[in-house]
């Protein structure tokens, strides 16, 4: 168990601090937008925890959050993409793997409304800055399609974890991964202040 949540914390703090929020050398459409989320341990550990949370809560919230997510990330994408400010997007997505990290390690059990209302908060930052970052010249729709199925299938790979959960050492071994991905948070949140 030490071991697994030692391997996921060395795996989301040995990326590059810079993030996934730049856009160098990708190309527009799909294919940067499907690498953007891809290339940020950032979002990747927020993205984990909303799938193992989905997963820990079990039904509807195993699908709600994952559809709340994408579909908000998108909206905030919209407000990134129109150039509306958002203050502390980094700080946003950095908080959010905390926080979603958290609710994993602490077994959190909230109404499924507040539950689909925290993940849905910290999907604006998420899709704000991917929106921030489209790249001139490239086709938004395309970009924005595939940040979103990324981040589905990121959502896929958190839910596929999550089922372990139907075992009590799984169960265990989620908590692990959800404090793991809690503490990767605070990294990049301290990387930031």
């Amino acid at each position: 168990m030490k071991r697994l949540a030692t391997i996921i914390v060395a795996a989301l703090t040995s990326a590059s601090p810079a993030f996934a929020h730049t856009a160098d050398g990708l190309a527009g459409g799909f294919a940067g937008g499907f690498m953007h989320p891809l290339l940020g341990p950032d979002h990747i550990a927020a993205m984990l925890a909303v799938g193992l949370w989905g997963a820990f809560l079990g039904a509807p919230a195993i699908v709600l959050l994952p559809v709340v997510f994408p579909l908000v990330m998108a909206l905030g994408a919209v407000l990134g993409i129109l150039g509306l400010p958002l203050p502390g997007i980094e700080i946003g997505i950095a908080v959010s793997a905390v926080v979603l990290g958290l609710m994993v390690a602490l077994a959190a059990k909230p109404h499924l409304a507040i539950t689909a209302v925290i993940v849905g908060a910290f999907a604006i930052f998420h899709g704000h800055a991917h929106g921030t970052e489209l790249p001139d010249g490239a086709n938004a729709l395309a970009y924005a399609l595939g940040f979103v199925v990324a981040t589905g299938l990121l959502h896929l790979a958190g839910i596929g974890f999550g089922l372990l959960t139907q075992f009590p050492r799984g169960r265990m071994a989620v908590r692990a991964a959800g404090g793991a991905i809690a503490m990767a948070g605070l990294v990049f949140l301290g990387r930031l202040i």
